[in-house]
């Protein structure tokens, strides 16, 4: 296959899997030709679900009943040792086998993993985890979602430098806006290290992204900026706010269509509508969170999504390595 895209696939991990990876393998497979698949996980359960329509020259299996558990510390999991399916599905990237590696696995497992066999980009401290979130305008990138408790002016400048990487490269067209997440969005706000990084970000000329300044959480989906920096912790709390707040409007306005005739009779006439509204909120329609900073793209998938949502994830992965990436990085990293 000509400009052919290798993507190894951890397929024991996350809840059910490995079918769910194999239905999701299948889906995306259907509209992309160009993608072939090396899956690493136990074949004997992974054949079970391969459909006969899928060709054999568009996948690959190793065989492994070696795997890291969803309840391993992060540590835990690297310690269960080189053989398991997410340890080789990295290993394939290092060896330059796989362009780019993914797994719906254990989260804290990946990342060690992952750094246990990856070089760090010259000139990056820490990596990032970075996902997209839906906005009024589109889509946009949000770093650290949990990599980096704690982070200097520095590591928020490398964030937005790769944020803005991974925005141009899935989205091609439009130009990065980067904003800091903070409790205001007048200069004076924050602490010590958001103060500095502004001022930082406000004296850089980088022609690849637009500074923004501050951003405060009620605008994250206004869709003014598309890639939003925030060290690990509050990242991941506005993360999560921001799932159970999606799950409760989605959760209520299923109830409210269906607890009455009347309620039952509106949801018909607005089904259309009301279809369009949940896609917007499905999380599985944005799945795929990135691993920035290592000098190889790596891709997890949340680990309760369905074969759907992993196979939005793979497409994230193709996106990744046409859009070059890991380059686009290098190139502007200072």
């Amino acid at each position: 296959m000509n400009n052919s895209i290798t993507i190894a696939v951890d397929a024991m991990g996350g809840d059910g899997s490995p079918k769910k990876i194999v239905m999701g393998v299948y889906d995306h497979s259907k509209k992309n030709t160009n993608t072939f698949y090396r899956l690493f996980g136990n074949k004997n359960e992974i054949v079970k679900y391969l459909p006969k329509a899928l060709s054999s020259n568009r996948y690959e299996i190793t065989h492994t009943e070696a795997k890291v558990e969803g309840t391993d510390t992060p540590l835990g999991g690297a310690k269960r040792g080189k053989e398991t399916s997410m340890w080789l599905s990295i290993e394939s990237v290092k060896q330059k086998k796989s362009d780019i590696v993914i797994s719906a696995g254990n989260t804290g497992a990946l990342l060690v993993i992952a750094k246990l066999n990856l070089k760090m980009i010259e000139n990056i401290d820490k990596p990032a985890l970075s996902g997209l979130w839906p906005s009024k305008k589109g889509m946009s990138v949000v770093l650290d979602l949990g990599a980096n408790i704690e982070c200097n002016d520095k590591n928020l400048i490398d964030f937005s430098v790769m944020g803005s990487s991974l925005f141009k490269s899935l989205f091609p067209e439009e130009k990065p806006k980067v904003a800091l997440l903070n409790i205001g969005s007048e200069e004076l706000k924050g602490n010590e290290v958001l103060k500095n990084t502004y001022q930082k970000l406000n004296q850089i000329n980088n022609k690849d992204f637009e500074f923004k300044g501050f951003i405060e959480g009620s605008h994250l989906m206004d869709g003014d900026v598309n890639v939003i920096v925030a060290d690990g912790f509050t990242g991941n709390v506005a993360l999560k706010t921001a799932e159970g707040t999606a799950n409760f409007i989605t959760g209520e306005l299923r109830k409210a269509m269906t607890s009455s005739v009347l309620g039952k009779f509106s949801s018909f006439l607005n089904f259309r509508n009301l279809k369009k509204f949940k896609k917007r909120l499905d999380p599985r329609y944005y799945n795929g969170a990135i691993f920035l900073g290592l000098d190889s793209p790596v891709v997890k998938s949340h680990g309760g999504t369905d074969y759907i949502g992993f196979s939005n994830s793979l497409g994230v992965c193709e996106r990744i390595i046409k859009g070059d990436l890991i380059e686009k990085i290098k190139s502007n990293i200072t």
